[in-house]
């Protein structure tokens, strides 16, 4: 019945968990689709008109707007197309002797037409009326056969002569017409105007251009001359008309009515529906992600709901600027988002986020592929170069490579457009620059306001506080000086051991640090501090009044961290570094004193408040803290004493239960015990026993000094 019941609950926590991720998931794709239907929803269609439909209204231009028209800049295009002549070739003697030889060939076959006496002379008219290259109708067939041998055989070499004469000009096809017209001034004139017509007759069919048009050079030239025209702007001033009523909506005016938003877009069913579709995906996306790496990435729920707000906040900011300008989606710094979450949190955060905000922000825009491709590229390589930010140089170099990365993608994708002219590369390599620069100071900016609300520590933090001239750490080296070296002892060990379990090592040492400054508000109570020459303070006190001594140098820390307002992330490492221990020594002498009965004893009495470590970066200070203050009382001859006292602190604080609320592993333990003892024996390591100074010894000096009075 029992295991019914836990079945029942299970089944129940299960239900709840899927009907809260699935609401979740609703509220998610319910935000991504409204962002991405927001220019539609802010820009709405005013006027019911398509193109090449006669307007039923009057529209006016309703705000001033310069945008560069395609439709203008197509017909400077055409323009200049058309302006463009044929290239032609030089004139090409080949054609020429072509053509000699077909009029030699032709006359041939008239020679024999006439020197055939079996065939009558119709038969010799139809003869010649077949020929090819040449249209010989019956009057000039009659004058081919009776006129005499000697004369035909003037009118043939003076034919050839012609011929040649006309083919050797350069004849374009334009120019052909032009070319046959002056045929009759180059026949000889002392030839009787029979023969010469004769002669014009058979040359003329033969004179063809002999200078051809090169299609290859007059597209070049077309396409330099089509390359040579820029994006052509149209202007249009608040209150100027764009079309009237009753006159047909042409491309121009389309164009700028698409500008303006005043009518209904094209494939806006289609626009919906890739919309839900991205909806859907995303937020599967995001519920996948927080659900299964939740606990690896993000510190709490509080983490993912300001990382989901602040991207809901950058995404509708994107969609309600961006759309409908040219140069504005290339100067909005979404880089500032990924940069900051990424140094703040983890580089996957940082990616998932950025990738999702370039894919929702630029979707359905103009140059919706390059805008994509130039918000997610730059912003991984930024994220990879800065890191955790551990410097606002590096914030400044990361906005440097960003720009870089920019620029490349514009030239990229621009170079291969032919209506982008020099001047509009340059704005927005421009605006690339700006986008870069202002991305990396935002994300410094974000980086703090995340860094509040949530109390998370950020790296600039961490080196700012941990610089010796702080004023805590110099009140420690003044008032409580040996706590200060133990501090700096114990950052050192932690550190070294947070770097080999992969555990953060710059808020280990910063924590190390601090960890023991209320000591300073009561130095003399603790052994670092008091002069060995001298009555320990506690030698006068009853136990119980010792150790409340002692245990509040917790509380005493968490106020002067309060005080200098030290980020509530090193407030942890104050509370946590001794758990819930006890102060054994007093805690013994009370039970002495009780005649060795515990019972008489309160354990409370004795407790440190707590609580225990709940990270492996406070567990590293307790396992460091005690390591190094049993290292330096029992100052350890050997390596194996060294390791010993190691494995006896881990021990013990893993049976008094300290480390249960850690995610510590075996391989983290065994690791950070080794780097302990490393670090211990390069600081306690044998050293050369000097001779002890005599009084009565003479000192080199004055050994020199007799020397050199010896010598003189």
């Amino acid at each position: 019945m029992t295991e019914i019941k836990l079945t029942t609950r299970k089944i129940i926590r299960s239900n709840k968990r899927f009907v809260i991720y699935l609401l979740w998931g609703i509220i998610i794709a319910a935000l991504i689709f409204g962002a991405l239907l927001l220019p539609i929803i802010l820009h709405p269609a005013s006027y019911a008109i398509n193109q090449g439909e006669v307007s039923p209204y009057d529209i006016q231009a309703p705000s001033d707007i310069v945008y560069f028209s395609d439709e203008l800049t197509q017909r400077a295009k055409d323009v200049a197309e058309n302006s463009i002549s044929n290239v032609y070739l030089p004139a090409d003697p080949g054609i020429t002797r072509r053509q000699i030889e077909r009029l030699r060939l032709s006359v041939a076959y008239i020679n024999s037409v006439r020197a055939d006496t079996y065939a009558s002379q119709d038969q010799k008219i139809a003869d010649l009326s077949h020929m090819v290259d040449v249209s010989i109708n019956a009057d000039m067939a009659l004058k081919i056969l009776n006129i005499s041998d000697t004369r035909w055989e003037t009118v043939n070499l003076e034919a050839m002569n012609v011929l040649e004469q006309v083919m050797r000009t350069t004849i374009r096809t334009d120019r052909l017409n032009d070319a046959r017209r002056n045929i009759s001034t180059l026949i000889d004139l002392s030839l009787p105007e029979s023969q010469a017509t004769l002669v014009s007759e058979l040359v003329t069919p033969f004179v063809v251009p002999n200078s051809l048009v090169s299609s290859e050079q007059t597209e070049l030239a077309i396409e330099q001359a089509v390359e040579d025209v820029i994006q052509v702007e149209k202007v249009y001033v608040a209150g100027e008309t764009i079309i009237q009523r009753g006159q047909i909506v042409s491309p121009l005016v389309w164009e700028a009515l698409q500008q303006f938003g005043l009518v209904k877009r094209q494939q806006e069913t289609q626009f919906i529906f890739g919309s839900v579709i991205f909806s859907l995906f995303i937020s599967a996306l995001f519920l996948y992600y927080i659900r299964f790496r939740r606990a690896n990435q993000f510190q709490n729920y509080r983490s993912i709901a300001l990382v989901l707000i602040t991207f809901f906040i950058i995404l509708y900011s994107m969609r309600m600027v961006i759309p409908d300008h040219t140069v504005l989606p290339y100067l909005f710094p979404v880089a500032a988002f990924g940069l900051a979450i990424s140094s703040l949190f983890v580089l996957e955060i940082g990616i998932v986020f950025s990738l999702a905000l370039a894919v929702l922000g630029a979707f359905g825009l103009e140059q919706s592929l390059s805008l994509t491709i130039y918000y997610s590229l730059p912003v991984i390589i930024g994220m990879l170069v800065l890191g955790k930010g551990r410097r606002i140089s590096t914030f400044l170099w990361t906005g440097v490579l960003i720009s870089l990365a920019g620029s490349a993608i514009i030239l990229g994708y621009r170079f291969t457009e032919m209506n982008t002219d020099l001047i509009g590369i340059l704005t927005l390599l421009g605006a690339s620059f700006f986008y870069g620069i202002a991305s990396a100071i935002a994300a410094m900016v974000l980086q703090y306001i995340f860094a509040q609300i949530l109390g998370v520590t950020t790296t600039l933090q961490l080196l700012e506080i941990s610089r010796p001239d702080h004023p805590l750490l110099q009140h420690m080296l003044v008032n409580a000086p040996g706590t200060y070296q133990h501090s700096l002892q114990v950052a050192n060990l932690a550190e070294q051991a947070a770097r080999a379990i992969g555990a953060d090592a710059l808020l280990v040492r910063v924590g190390a640090l601090f960890h023991d400054a209320g000591k300073s508000m009561n130095p003399l109570f603790f052994i670092e501090n008091q002069v060995r020459s001298e009555i320990n303070t506690h030698d006068e006190l009853d136990p119980i009044s010792s150790s409340k001594i002692i245990v509040e140098h917790v509380n005493d820390g968490i106020v002067l961290a309060k005080k200098h307002r030290l980020p509530n992330r090193i407030h942890d490492f104050v509370l946590e570094h001794h758990g819930t221990l006890v102060t054994r020594y007093q805690y013994m002498k009370a039970v002495q004193a009780a005649g060795n009965d515990p019972s008489k004893v309160d354990l409370a009495d004795f407790q440190y408040p707590g609580p225990k470590p709940r990270s492996r970066e406070t567990a590293l200070i307790m396992l460091a803290d005690g390591c190094e203050a049993r290292a330096r009382a029992e100052m350890p001859k050997s390596e194996d004493d060294l390791k010993s006292i190691v494995r006896k602190v881990f021990e013990f604080c893993q049976t008094e239960g300290q480390l249960d609320n850690t995610t510590f592993t075996l391989r983290d333990l065994h690791l950070a015990m080794e780097s302990f003892a490393s670090t211990l024996k390069n600081t306690y390591h044998p050293r050369i026993e000097y001779p002890k100074m005599q009084p009565e010894a003479k000192t080199i000096k004055q050994i020199r000094h007799a020397k050199d009075n010896k010598s003189d």
